[in-house]
């Protein structure tokens, strides 16, 4: 078989859906890049990223008959999916247990090699142009949530903002994010 060079979006998906193995090579050819660059952030090891990324690739390829294209692009919902399986990885037992047992010196050694900044992790999808026109309060919503790995409860008491305010301005952000993103198609 002959690998594929491009796919439009709905024929990737229904190959997916049909189990096309050179689907799933051109999905993780073209995806596991951008992929693995949300999940570092949350996960901040290279270690438990490599082993998310799996998951992740895992996850899509056994749940792609839950895709719904009317609620959103592919990417969407596979960056939802790493972005989950990361934050259910840093907040296994294991991982919790592991990083309280670790030195000081090699947590912050950790943190300062894994200080992206979203320019660094997606200007080369183009998110960067997109996240610049949001207002700087959604953006930094944005960022923290799906780039950092925060809970809405997390964002509110390290903002210090309400928790319903947290949650009115990520719906604003992301509905904003919706319309912006309709305009590049």
């Amino acid at each position: 078989m002959s690998p594929i060079h491009y796919l439009e979006e709905t024929t990737l998906i229904s190959l997916l859906k049909n189990k096309d193995q050179r689907a799933f090579n051109y999905l993780y050819d073209n995806y596991a890049g951008a992929l693995y660059g949300v999940i570092i952030r949350i996960v901040l090891s290279k270690t438990y990223a490599d082993e998310v990324i799996q998951d992740v690739f895992v996850k899509i390829w056994n749940h792609v008959d839950t895709f719904d294209s009317t609620k959103g692009r592919l990417y969407t919902w596979m960056i939802n999916i790493a972005r989950n399986v990361a934050i259910d990885c840093i907040k296994s037992k294991g991982v919790q247990n592991e990083q309280k047992n670790q030195s000081l010196p090699n947590i912050v050694d950790d943190k300062e090699k894994h200080n992206f900044t979203i320019a660094e992790d997606v200007d080369f999808i183009g998110f960067k142009t997109v996240l610049n026109e949001l207002k700087t309060d959604w953006k930094q919503l944005i960022e923290m949530a799906y780039f950092e790995g925060y809970t809405q409860q997390e964002i509110a008491v390290k903002l210090d903002i309400p928790l319903g305010t947290v949650k009115t301005r990520t719906r604003g952000a992301l509905l904003e994010l919706k319309r912006i993103l309709k305009e590049y198609q």
